[in-house]
């Protein structure tokens, strides 16, 4: 049985009176800004995109999306311009090093010499001939005028009738004269000063000035120190009943009287030999003066190397006598060429 519509009207007014009215929905949230990117009028509100076509969505968020990567893209080359600069300054300084390296090193290989001096050699009294040198008085006026006043006899003594002590792969080795004894007293009655002072500010200069290797083939250098030698003891010492500090040297510093000649590149050279001059003539020489049988070096034998760090004078004199000839290789002549 069906019921009346008196009844259906009054349900559903009852169903109206109860329903709850549906809360708005929040508001959409704002569309933040980006930074360099400036959003024209052209592009639609959220209402009006709300009413586009996917296609048309598509397109125009597509363009934003080129936009907002085109203004990254010209960003990001902002920096890369100033590395790009700082590269660019970089490389010219130094190309300038370099050139400037360039021009002292030619300075330093292109030597004119302004003296000549020669050595007469004999090995086991045979004379095997002359070697000419030429100083660069110009580059090491100090050390060219200690060689050759030495050569010439100037300073009271010279190196005629002394030998040749030590034979190397690269160079061989003169030992000049003695700072002590007969040499030395001849040497104060000219008033000839062989102290290496002024030799060692030569060097330095010469090392600042000249890049690479200074000890090339074919140059002659006077030994002016030793980087190896220790540094001095320092002891207490007691002088008219005070106490004293006083500094006891390690070993003997070379007296700026002997040279090599080198008859390869011998950079082990440059942190203890002054360049002051070059040979000229005699080559020939120096290499049969360079293959004379010698001491064989022994020092990496533990004996040698245990006697050596506890002191013992033997082994102090065993590697003196490393890498000396067994002949006697004597500079019977020398002197200054006019």
């Amino acid at each position: 049985m069906l019921p009346s519509p008196k009844f259906l009207q009054a349900s559903r007014a009852s169903t109206q009176c109860l329903h709850l009215p549906t809360p708005s929905p929040p508001p959409p949230p704002p569309i933040p800004q980006l930074q360099g990117v400036s959003i024209s009028s052209s592009f639609p509100s959220i209402k009006q995109c709300c009413k586009l076509s996917r296609r048309e969505l598509a397109i125009r968020s597509n363009s934003l999306l080129l936009l907002l990567l085109g203004s990254q893209s010209v960003e990001g080359l902002l920096p890369s311009k100033a590395r790009a600069e700082n590269l660019e300054d970089t490389t010219s300084n130094e190309q300038a090093a370099e050139t400037s390296n360039a021009s002292a090193s030619a300075t330093c290989i292109d030597r004119s010499p302004t003296k000549r001096a020669f050595l007469d050699i004999s090995i086991d009294g045979e004379p095997v001939g002359r070697i000419i040198i030429g100083l660069h008085e110009d580059d090491a006026p100090v050390g060219a005028a200690r060689f050759g006043s030495l050569v010439s006899g100037a300073a009271g003594t010279s190196y005629r009738r002394k030998e040749f002590v030590k034979i190397m792969p690269n160079y061989v080795q003169h030992g000049g004269v003695r700072s002590f004894g007969v040499d030395a007293e001849l040497a104060k009655k000219t008033g000839s000063n062989l102290e290496v002072d002024s030799l060692n500010e030569e060097w330095e200069r010469l090392n600042e000035k000249c890049p690479g290797i200074k000890n090339k083939a074919g140059t002659v250098s006077i030994i002016v120190r030793d980087p190896l030698k220790p540094p001095p003891k320092i002891k207490l010492v007691a002088r008219k009943g005070k106490l004293e500090i006083d500094q006891e040297e390690v070993g003997t510093a070379p007296n700026g009287t002997e040279f090599v000649i080198t008859t390869k590149d011998s950079p082990e050279l440059d942190a203890s030999a002054l360049v002051v001059g070059t040979v000229l003539e005699g080559t020939e020489v120096v290499e049969r003066l360079r293959q004379v049988k010698t001491v064989q070096e022994n020092t990496s034998s533990p004996y040698f190397r245990v006697a050596k760090l506890i002191g013992d004078k033997r082994a102090v004199v065993a590697e003196r006598g490393f890498n000396r000839p067994y002949a006697k290789v004597i500079v019977t002549n020398c002197g200054l060429i006019k």
